[in-house]
């Protein structure tokens, strides 16, 4: 009897959509996507050294492009190569000098293994048209939906102002 009500408190508290997540933006202060809701979201796992680094130039531009319908968030991550060895406050620097970053960017997460961001956890199990599983490399991409579902997810080479991203916005 005690299993089944853990099960039905777990199942309760299973998040819904990525408004059901607390999270801190680089400067260690909670945000939630939630603050979002009625703009599309497009989550990418960042990194400062990699071959896949220039497009934060794209994001800036696309979150320019598209700032009454679609927020970008930048989720810094180590995963990969080691690709993002800085502190926040380098990783914020690095941003703003180098690509004038002023999208929303995410302390620095793991986005796989034992120590995944549970954002991503859940982002890599949701449905979508695209594909499920473990996020491959830097600057992967999860474009949520108005009401905070996941409705496509893209690889890093696709790049963000391709047409294969920017036709659902």
């Amino acid at each position: 009897m005690k299993i089944i009500a853990l099960i039905i408190g777990l199942l309760m508290f299973a998040p819904k959509s990525v408004y059901d997540f607390k999270l801190k933006n680089i400067d260690g202060k909670d945000f939630s996507l939630a603050q979002y809701k009625g703009k599309k979201v497009l989550v990418v796992n960042t990194a400062s050294k990699c071959g896949y680094t220039p497009q934060y130039a794209e994001l800036q531009k696309l979150a320019d492009l598209y700032k009454d319908k679609l927020v970008i968030v930048g989720f810094p991550a180590n995963n990969f190569g080691q690709q993002e060895p800085g502190a926040n406050s380098e990783i914020k620097t690095f941003c703003q000098k180098n690509y004038g970053v002023t999208f929303p960017l995410s302390e620095k997460v793991s986005v796989k293994g034992d120590d995944i961001y549970p954002l991503f956890k859940y982002l890599t199990e949701a449905p979508n048209p695209d594909f499920t599983g473990e996020i491959k490399w830097n600057f992967e991409k999860f474009l949520i939906d108005e009401n905070g579902n996941l409705i496509h997810r893209f690889r890093s080479a696709t790049t963000p102002l391709s047409p294969e991203l920017t036709k659902y916005l």
